[in-house]
């Protein structure tokens, strides 16, 4: 195994570097942007305050971003952010299966939780935005790129993307080896639903384990879409 991983980041030109930076966000987006993928629009779904569009604009420069986060804790980090980048706009809302109110535990700020009922007192009424109400409203077109860091509830969200997945050419979603909701998808469902809408996992970062046994918790997984050519090769070399 040790020589595979030695392999690998050699051959993705990060030799020099320790293996956790080999599976960070900004090595995963270097990769990613090396596949010239277009893209007009990143959508940031549990953007907090920006800093993974930050990053992903290090690589995705020429994009309009649109950042989504249900937290009002992350308004003026937001709003900093904003004002410094003249192709960003955001909203305070949950996103999710159509517009409306949805319930959001906000007790942690950057381990929010949304649900469509109050499971407990932390859980608040806020309003709840559709991916394809808002690309329609503030003028977002594609090619996409959907994030989602959303805890469990991935499957409203892209149930109200119905027409922004017809024209994404990346989607990077934090899934979990878990199940930390009742409705949340294990990792390998999530690339079983997503390949139902076309999509095939390409590249993966930041991988957690957690601290009660060191069992995998949770990762990033890149998906685009299956009829992209890498998936016309089945060979390693």
């Amino acid at each position: 195994m040790k020589n595979l991983i030695k392999k690998f980041l050699i051959k993705s030109g990060l030799s020099n570097k320790l293996i956790f930076t080999a599976l960070s966000t900004e090595s995963a987006l270097q990769r990613i942007s090396k596949r010239k993928i277009e893209i007009n629009a990143v959508i940031d779904i549990g953007a907090s305050n920006g800093s993974w569009s930050k990053v992903a604009m290090e690589y995705f420069s020429d994009a309009e971003y649109f950042l989504i986060d249900a937290s009002d804790e992350h308004i003026e980090g937001l709003k900093k952010f904003k004002k410094s980048h003249k192709n960003v706009d955001y909203i305070i809302a949950a996103a999710g299966e159509k517009d409306g109110e949805i319930y959001f535990d906000n007790s942690t700020l950057y381990g929010g939780k949304a649900s469509k009922e109050a499971l407990n007192e932390n859980f608040k009424k806020i309003n709840v935005r559709s991916v394809d109400s808002l690309a329609g409203e503030y003028d977002l077109e594609g090619p996409y790129l959907l994030k989602l860091d959303t805890h469990g509830f991935e499957l409203p969200i892209f149930d109200g993307a119905t027409e922004v997945l017809k024209h994404t050419n990346l989607i990077v979603v934090e899934t979990y080896n878990f199940n930390i909701t009742s409705e949340s998808m294990l990792f390998h469902e999530m690339c079983a639903f997503l390949k139902e809408k076309g999509f095939r996992c390409i590249d993966i970062s930041e991988p957690l384990f957690r601290q009660y046994d060191k069992s995998l918790w949770q990762f990033d997984l890149f998906f685009i879409p299956e009829s992209r050519k890498e998936f016309e090769v089945n060979t390693y070399e």
